[in-house]
């Protein structure tokens, strides 16, 4: 009798053992948070690559309306149709900053102000003269002007757009909580005048 009992016991627990019921639910309950960060994180690159394309199309036709001369008295309306274009893809609680910098020539976007390196350690100080040609006082280690600017002149228009994440999934893979996006364009003013900027000479502190 016991030897039969002890029979049935193993044969039951054979059957245990085989038993697989219930296995996917247990194997998928390991690969569904992979799976939701994975979706998430497609889902939130294609957010962002189709927020710059937008900001970045908003740009050219803002560029295109700003070298025109009337652009002086336009610039609330050409911000806003920036502004207006971001706000129909990112979040309510975007933020979009908007920069003009203008320059003489292309050539001078990007590039510090000329000053005279006595010392020669590559930074403007002691005195030092230097060409202030953004008219701020300052030595710049970009030497454009705030605005668009006057005729001719090349323009550094530039936006930056930051918004929180669509998607609870940047703590879990080391991602940033917020999204930004920046696009700029460079453009030439009309000629509907001549250029007229003096270079002021200053010393650094």
């Amino acid at each position: 009798m016991m030897i039969f009992r002890k029979k049935k016991c193993r044969a039951e627990d054979s059957k245990l053992v085989r038993d697989e019921s219930g296995a996917t639910l247990v194997e998928f309950g390991f690969v569904a948070p992979l799976l939701m960060v994975l979706i998430m994180g497609i889902f939130d690159m294609a957010h962002t690559q189709y927020t710059a394309a937008l900001v970045n199309g908003a740009m050219q036709k803002a560029g295109r309306d700003l070298t025109l001369e009337s652009a002086g008295s336009q610039q609330a309306t050409i911000d806003q149709g920036v502004i207006d274009a971001v706000a129909n893809v990112a979040p309510n609680s975007a933020t979009v900053t908007l920069e003009k910098l203008s320059h003489f020539d292309f050539s001078d976007i990007g590039e510090p102000e000329v000053f005279t390196d006595d010392n020669s350690n590559g930074v403007c100080d002691n005195n030092e003269p230097y060409e202030d040609a953004n008219d701020n006082g300052q030595w710049d280690a970009d030497r454009g002007q705030a605005g668009i600017g006057g005729a001719r002149d090349a323009v550094l228009y530039t936006a930056t757009v930051t918004y929180p994440r669509l998607f609870p999934m940047a703590g879990l893979i080391g991602l940033e909580e917020s999204v930004s996006v920046q696009a700029a364009t460079v453009l030439r003013n009309q000629p509907f005048d001549e250029q007229n900027r003096t270079l002021e000479v200053g010393n650094c502190p």
